[in-house]
């Protein structure tokens, strides 16, 4: 039984080896690190804009929030993207890489239509070309999490199997059998004999006196 569940142990501690298919965790972390370095490249676009000076051509303020969320966004990008890089066997941490990602898309692509309307085009067509130049990493870094998430589940499948299979040897051993009260010793005979009740005495007939 202690083998069962050494072995069931093995399954579930973290670290195992990933099954085959998925890529190797060095070859994430490369990717995590690739994927950091080139998001990093939107910083000092970010930093190009103006969208203070954009009201005064008719654009609305809400550039200007946009803008901070946006270089805030490409900030946890860059933070969960190196994280990654160092904890590559983590599915959480991939899962918040990739949506991190996917937020930036979506935050840049809105904003570059105020660069291209309200300043320079041309920078609206650079920030889209550092952005689109992550696609590669973006769309490895959602396969590497489909293969991890599978991986994940097969173990997760197994590991039930395993503690199903001890449960079920568990149940089919006998029960221990439960310990007896001892008996009571018998009490030792006493070596004085109990006095035997004294027996009444017919009173011997009294002599007729004479008259």
């Amino acid at each position: 039984m202690r083998i069962l569940l050494l072995s069931l142990f093995s399954i579930v501690t973290p670290g195992v080896s990933l099954a085959q298919g998925v890529s190797a965790p060095w070859d994430a972390s490369r990717a995590a690190q690739d994927l950091a370095s080139q998001a990093a490249r939107l910083q000092p676009l970010l930093d190009q804009l103006t969208p203070q000076e954009w009201q005064s051509t008719g654009a609305p303020d809400a550039y200007i929030a946009q803008l901070r969320s946006t270089r805030d966004e490409v900030g946890y990008l860059v933070g969960a993207a190196a994280n990654l890089g160092r904890q590559p066997e983590k599915l959480t941490v991939a899962l918040e890489t990739y949506f991190r990602m996917l937020s930036v898309e979506s935050q840049v692509t809105s904003l570059v239509e105020g660069v291209r309307r309200y300043q320079n085009p041309a920078v609206g067509d650079l920030i889209v070309s550092v952005m689109s130049a992550n696609s590669a990493n973006r769309d490895q870094l959602r396969q590497y999490i489909t293969d991890l998430a599978q991986t994940r589940e097969q173990e997760f499948q197994i590991a039930d199997k395993e503690a199903q299979r001890c449960r079920g040897v568990l149940l089919r051993q006998p029960a221990a059998a439960r310990p007896t009260s001892a008996p009571k010793p018998a009490a030792a005979p006493s070596s004085v004999s109990a006095p035997k009740p004294a027996t009444a005495t017919p009173a011997a007939p009294k002599a007729n006196q004479a008259n």
